[in-house]
């Protein structure tokens, strides 16, 4: 046995302990998904608006699944599921703390429009039983630039506050802006503006004496520019943005429909960034930037709730994975024991090095697994467990593929001593790309796929590395370490390998 072969096999069975035992300290614990700790499970409805002008395509339904998952992954949520069924958007968030935080971001539409503030209105509550007149908003004169002077000659009082339906970019609209408890505070009318969210290039929070969120627009006429257009009508009290009460024009920042806030414009040129205030919590000003972030919905669903409503969200147990969970691993044990009394029955020594090898790999993985959890947020589910117990075949097979080798090599007649090594050399090709196939499969599933099923191919990938570094550092060392006892080489049974004496009776010539 080489020095550079003893070295390899102290080296990896001391990482391996060595990993396992910090993972253990510092606290390292896999992270269990949704069908293992619970979790909560949201199905989206979009909402039926028989004045939408264009019905909802499956290419609206895909966008928002896609949109909907980058939230998800910016919230940091572990292993989420989205997946479209049929008309329907069905979230699975597993392990949240926060379930009513994560269901507000996964249905917000996060429609982001910037629109020229025409008046501050007072709060008016119509009473229905007494018919007051009300005020209906013209239709602007749009210009080129889709901006157009605010309404005059109208009363102000007596507009009502604009349903969803007309909130429309190329119209006057009356919006609220309302407190943290939902109450409407106060009310602006607003100019049309074509300036959308669809502009921005980036949002992230921060602090700067109260939390806001920090926009970057785009270059050009769709960012940028067009934000600088109104900005110079605002700084400069123009009819298509009036002064309001601080001598300036104000700009209404509005997300679906509510105000958040309506600074005072105090500059003509933005350069692409602007700060967007509200009076933020730092979770809100968090959800906002991050909702921004990924874009708006194509489509507004239905509010999961609302007991009235379609879209519908429930907490998740987890008995029903917990009882699958416990139920594999009995079946797992039981399943390593009978392997285990078989590996040693068919191969003696040979088979428990198999067992030792295994555990070696099992470890490592085991390690990497509970790393990825508490720092990737990586969950691991039962399509995840399923992945590790395909792994445990793949790493066997690999010992029987070395094992087999030996034994025909024996057979032959060659020497036990040299054939502990050349059989190693010829298996090991085939053993590498058997889990090289594993890795692309592992890969283009990974991939292709989302979810749960993605864990499989990430568990499978894993195993199908390290089951290569076992094999070639654990594995080979200890066969080689095997060959230079002269008991076992003096009987080969103990190693569950014919004698010389029997190969040669059984007909094969000594090679």
């Amino acid at each position: 046995m080489s020095r550079r072969s003893l070295v390899s096999l102290v080296l990896i069975v001391a990482a391996a302990a060595g990993l396992l035992a910090a993972s253990l300290v510092v606290g390292n614990r896999p992270l269990l998904g949704l069908d293992l700790k619970g979790g909560v499970e949201v199905v989206l409805v979009p909402v039926d608006d028989p004045d939408r002008p264009v019905a909802i395509t499956e290419g609206d339904l895909d966008t928002a699944v896609d949109i909907i998952r980058d939230r998800i992954d910016g919230l940091g949520v572990a292993e989420p599921d989205v997946t479209r069924q049929g008309g329907r958007v069905v979230v699975q968030l597993p392990g949240i703390s926060d379930q009513q935080r994560a269901i507000d971001v996964v249905g917000q539409t996060a429609e982001l429009r910037f629109r020229p503030v025409c008046a501050e209105l007072p709060v008016v509550t119509f009473d229905s039983e007494v018919e007051l007149p009300q005020t209906e908003l013209p239709d602007p004169d749009l210009d080129d630039r889709g901006l157009a002077p605010c309404p005059s000659g109208i009363d102000y009082i007596s507009l009502d506050t604009s349903t969803p339906a007309e909130d429309v970019l190329e119209r006057f609209v009356v919006l609220p802006e309302r407190d943290d408890n939902g109450e409407v505070v106060t009310r602006y009318l607003l100019g049309p503006s074509t300036l959308t969210g669809a502009g921005l290039s980036s949002a992230d929070s921060s602090f700067r004496g109260e939390f806001v969120v920090d926009a970057t627009f785009k270059g050009g006429d769709q960012g940028a520019d067009k934000f600088d257009e109104i900005a110079v009508e605002c700084y400069s009290g123009t009819p298509y943005c009036p002064p309001g009460v601080a001598g300036l024009g104000q700009l209404a920042v509005v997300v679906d429909g509510s105000v958040q806030s309506a600074p005072s414009v105090q500059s003509p040129n933005f350069d692409g960034r602007v700060v967007i205030s509200g009076n933020f919590s730092e979770q809100e000003a968090d959800d906002l930037a991050l909702v921004l972030r990924y874009g708006a919905l194509p489509i507004e669903f239905q509010d999961p709730t609302d007991p009235q409503s379609d879209s519908t969200s429930r907490a998740v147990s987890a008995t029903i994975g917990g009882d699958s969970l416990r139920a594999g691993i009995i079946a797992g044990i039981v399943g390593l024991a009978l392997v285990f009394l078989y590996m040693v029955g068919m191969y003696r020594l040979l088979g428990l090095v198999a067992m030792l090898s295994l555990g070696v790999s099992a470890t490592l993985l085991w390690v990497i697994v509970a790393w990825l959890g508490e720092t990737q947020d990586l969950a691991l589910t039962l399509a995840g467990v399923t992945g590790l117990i395909v792994a445990i075949g793949v790493s066997l097979d690999s010992n029987v593929v070395y094992f087999e080798h030996l034994k025909e090599d024996v057979a032959t007649g060659r020497m036990l001593r040299s054939s502990l090594e050349q059989s190693f050399l010829a298996a090991f090709r085939t053993i590498f790309r058997a889990n090289f196939a594993s890795l692309i499969a592992a890969v283009i599933l990974y991939w292709l796929s989302a979810g749960s099923v993605r864990g499989f191919a990430l568990m499978l990938g894993l195993a199908s590395v390290l089951d290569l570094v076992a094999t070639y550092f654990f594995l080979r060392p200890c066969a080689q370490l095997m060959a230079r006892s002269p008991s076992l080489m003096a009987h080969p049974h103990r190693l569950g390998l014919p004698t010389r004496e029997e190969a040669m009776s059984a007909g094969v010539e000594p090679s």
